[in-house]
């Protein structure tokens, strides 16, 4: 068993689909974000606005550097930015979960916590903003991804099962 990292648009689902995956394997998970904020002893929004991005990304890519020489069996959610460190492909089988951004924001606003969900993520501020990032970044996700699973309108356990099946190919 090889890693699998879950890259994909902020607010996609890679963190509930990662605990969802858990559930149906023998597989270990952790989160690019989580690791940064627990690195850092502060949150992400806080990282954006006393450091700036450029800060942030250095941060994303010390982590990737741990997860290549550390790390094995595990599940990777990551943040929407991650996919960029060079090393990417050495951490394991790249699963970029798709959506349309207006699904996405959907997913978001329809959250329980949609306030603090979408309060977390800085550059979903500006949706004009977070729109024209997410048509850049999504050919460039489509060009990483070894596998894409389209997650629209799918449960949870869908998604999990399909990606399971999948990797293990």
């Amino acid at each position: 068993m090889k890693n699998i990292v879950l890259i994909g648009f902020m607010g996609v689902g890679k963190g509930s689909v990662a605990r969802e995956i858990v559930k149906h394997s023998d597989y270990m998970a952790v989160d690019t974000d989580d690791l940064i904020e627990s690195m850092e002893n502060r949150k992400i929004k806080k990282i954006f606005e006393e450091e700036g991005e450029k800060y942030f990304r250095k941060l994303e890519k010390r982590v990737a550097k741990w997860l290549e020489k550390s790390v094995s069996d595990t599940l990777i959610s990551t943040g929407g930015g991650f996919y960029k460190v060079d090393n990417l492909k050495k951490i394991g089988t790249i699963v970029l979960l798709d959506a349309p951004f207006e699904k996405i924001l959907q997913r978001l606003q329809e959250h329980p916590n949609a306030k603090r969900k979408l309060a977390k993520r800085p550059l979903l501020q500006d949706l004009q903003k977070a729109k024209a990032l997410y048509e850049v970044r999504r050919p460039e996700y489509l060009a990483v991804a070894d596998i894409v699973i389209d997650v629209t309108d799918k449960s949870l356990a869908k998604i999990a099962k399909e990606i399971l099946k999948k990797v293990k190919k």
